[in-house]
Order: C-alpha cells, then sequence, then structure tokens
C-alpha cells in the first residue's frame, strides 16, 4: 500500500511539474536563505575567531588610561621598567613587551610608504605570535644599544622592495636609515579591519631615541603560559602596577587590562546572536512556502475531487486517500529541501569567498533544514489530505 499510495502521489506531481515546481520554490528559498546565511554566519564567528587569535596567545594588552579610546591620554604612560618587573613579579607569565607605536613614512629603493612605525624587544614577537620568515631577530647588543636595525612586515616587502631580496638594504625612517635584518611572516587582516603586516618594527630605544624622542610606553603586552588562571594574573599584574603607579586604595585604576580571549568571545558571542537572527528571519519564508503547498492542496483536492469519489465508491479506506494526498504534500516539501540544500551549497561557497571568511559546513543546519522542510509538507499538507478523505463518494461523483 505504501509504494502504491507513493507512486500515485510522483504520478499527480509529475502531471504538473511547472505547478509543483512553483509550489515548492517557496521551501527551496527558505531552505537555501537558511542555510547560507547560517554557513556564512558560522564562517564569520570563525574568522573573529582567528583573526583575535593572531594578536597573540593568552595575551593581556596593558595601556594607560581608565578606557580605551578618547580620554586615556592624560594618565601616565609606562615605563621600560615596568615590562621586567611584571616579568619577574608575577608567576604564569610567558612573556612581556614594552611596545611604543607611531606612524611615518619610509623611503627605499627610491619608493615611500605610509607605516605603523613599532618600538619593542624580541618579545614582542612571541607576544603576537610572530615568525620571522627571512633574516633574523634582533641581538641583545642592538636592543641595548638602540642600534639602527629593523623588521619589516610583508606589505612593506611587497610595496617597497617588489621582488627584490629587502635583508641588508637601508629603510629610511624619518630622519635616520636603518638596516633591514629580517622579514615578518605574513598575518593577514588583523580583527578591527587593519593591516597588521604594515609595520616596522624597531628597537624600543632606537625609536625612542631616533624617532619619538620619548620615553613614552603606550601599552604592555603581556603573554599568559597555558593553563594559568587568567583572574589570578590579571589581579596580580593590577595589584603589580597600582603600586609600581604609586595609587592609593581609593584612587581609580589609571590603567585598564584588556584580554584578548574575553573580546574574541565577545565578538563571537555577537556574530553567533547576528547568526541566529538572520536565519530565524529566513525561516519565515519556509512559513510562507509551507502556506503554499496548503493552497495548491486544497486546489488539487478540489480538481480531483471525481477522482476522489471514484476511488472511495470501489472501497479506497479514508487513511488510504489521506495517506495519498500526504504523501504528496511531503514529497514536494522534500523535493524543495534538497535542491534548497544543493543551492544553499553552492551560495555558500561563492559568497564565503567573495566575502573572505572561511566555509565551514555543519551537517546539523542541513539535516534540520531538511527534516524541517519535510516537517512543513506534513503540517501543511494534513488540512488538505484530511478534507479530501473525508468526502462523500456520492456527492464527490456528483462534482462537475
Amino acid at each position: 500500500m505504501w509504494l502504491n499510495t507513493l507512486l500515485l502521489a510522483l504520478r499527480s506531481i509529475r502531471r504538473n511539474l511547472l505547478r509543483s515546481f512553483l509550489t515548492i520554490l517557496g521551501i527551496v528559498i527558505g531552505v537555501s536563505a537558511v542555510i547560507t546565511m547560517v554557513t556564512l554566519g558560522n564562517g564569520a564567528t570563525l574568522a573573529v575567531q582567528n583573526q583575535i587569535a593572531s594578536l597573540g596567545t593568552n595575551l593581556l594588552q596593558v595601556r594607560p588610561g581608565q578606557r580605551l579610546g578618547p580620554g586615556s591620554g592624560s594618565a601616565p604612560a609606562f615605563k621600560d621598567a615596568d615590562a621586567d618587573a611584571i616579568a619577574q613579579q608575577i608567576g604564569g607569565i610567558q612573556a612581556v613587551a614594552p611596545e611604543g607605536r607611531t606612524g611615518g613614512t619610509v623611503v627605499a629603493a627610491g619608493r615611500n610608504w605610509t607605516t605603523s612605525i613599532i618600538g619593542s624587544t624580541n618579545a614582542w614577537l612571541e607576544t603576537g605570535n610572530w615568525q620571522v620568515r627571512l633574516g633574523r631577530a634582533f641581538r641583545p647588543e642592538e636592543l641595548r644599544a638602540g642600534a639602527a636595525v629593523c623588521l619589516i612586515g610583508a606589505t612593506l616587502q611587497r610595496e617597497l622592495f617588489g621582488g627584490q631580496d629587502p635583508l641588508g638594504q637601508l629603510l629610511r625612517v624619518k630622519a635616520f636609515a636603518c638596516e633591514v635584518i629580517g622579514v615578518l611572516a605574513s598575518k593577514g587582516q588583523g580583527a578591527f579591519g587593519n593591516d597588521q603586516d604594515d609595520v616596522v618594527l624597531l628597537p624600543l630605544a632606537t625609536l625612542q631615541r631616533r624617532v619619538t624622542g620619548s620615553t613614552r610606553v603606550q601599552t604592555l603586552l603581556v603573554s599568559m603560559q597555558d593553563g594559568s588562571d587568567p583572574e589570578r594574573v590579571k589581579a596580580s599584574l593590577r595589584e603589580l602596577l597600582r603600586e609600581r603607579r604609586k595609587l592609593a586604595e581609593t584612587d581609580e585604576d589609571n590603567f585598564n587590562i584588556l584580554d584578548t580571549r574575553q573580546l574574541a568571545d565577545t565578538l563571537s558571542g555577537t556574530t553567533k546572536v547576528m547568526t541566529m537572527l538572520l536565519g530565524a528571519v529566513a525561516a519565515v519564508s519556509l512559513l510562507v512556502g509551507g502556506i503554499g503547498i496548503m493552497n495548491i492542496m486544497l486546489v488539487s483536492v478540489t480538481e480531483r475531487t471525481r477522482e476522489i469519489g471514484l476511488r472511495l465508491a470501489i472501497g479506497a479506506l479514508e487513511r488510504e486517500v489521506l495517506l495519498q494526498f500526504l504523501i504528496e504534500a511531503v514529497v514536494l516539501a522534500a523535493l524543495g529541501g534538497v535542491i534548497g540544500i544543493v543551492l544553499a551549497t553552492a551560495a555558500s561557497l561563492l559568497l564565503a569567498q567573495l566575502m573572505q571568511v572561511p566555509y565551514v559546513f555543519s551537517p546539523g543546519v542541513n539535516l534540520l533544514s531538511f527534516v524541517f522542510s519535510a516537517g512543513i509538507g506534513v503540517l501543511f499538507g494534513y488540512f488538505p489530505a484530511r478534507r479530501a478523505a473525508r468526502m462523500d463518494p456520492i456527492e464527490a461523483l456528483r462534482h462537475e
């Protein structure tokens, strides 16, 4: 009975191919929209997590001021000795890098480029998960003496030196020239849309003496060891800095500590909420598609009234007629779900490439969308099927 009922349903669908296709169009659009939105949202979440991770592993960024952004410039800057004190007095610390930063135009090989100029130590490479692709890092004597040497990012290498080997060449940074001793491995776009490879790294003493003329250290980068308690480390760090900055118990902190893991969780949570919202909005079209199926099934029942009456008159049971029309609705919805999954996969691959986010295949979302589309067929096909099954055979045979 099940096989015969399925064949009858498929034969009825095949008789009206165009109408059947238009009927499932709402389901196709709904399923493809939901899967595409969720897939791209998951890809965006993963991209944000990767970009935050590129800032450094278990990284704390300590800056002057009670908050980030405007209004923090009046707080006193840090000193080189603060970084040494943190490394020596706080447990669970892997590396501490003092960072001075400014912007300016650099010149090399007859070309100029405006970039970020950073002064720090070799610990800066460790805290930021940087690798030296060509050349070497700073030597201890170069750091102490403030030597005229530098490392450059991949963007700077491309814009200033093209295909030439930059090692050993001179790079003029504002008023002095430094020797390029290394090229950093590319890290790409940062979490806030900045180009992380557009950078020149100098010894901190070199930046302070020859570029800024100031001993200000704007940021302390603190990398925690794996397995350390972030809250304990942050509490110890806060206590030590308050002591070194001579703050009384009633004074508020004049510095802020940013935990990149918390930032990653916050941004990931935001993208997940947006993904759920967009998926919910797209799912509305599934309901619209279900209403379309119910509408067409009601029309089909009306068109086939005499056929239904004839089947009932020669002995077909009500449940058999109910099952036939219910299977028609489920087949239509399930077919729309399959087509929607195929279209969503193609659209997700294309849009992920255009948006430059990872493509994250989610079997659960695809399976749930298919089951939901089939469920739509059951839900919205039941009423027309029930109406067909409860027809009076005599009245149905009299129908014109």
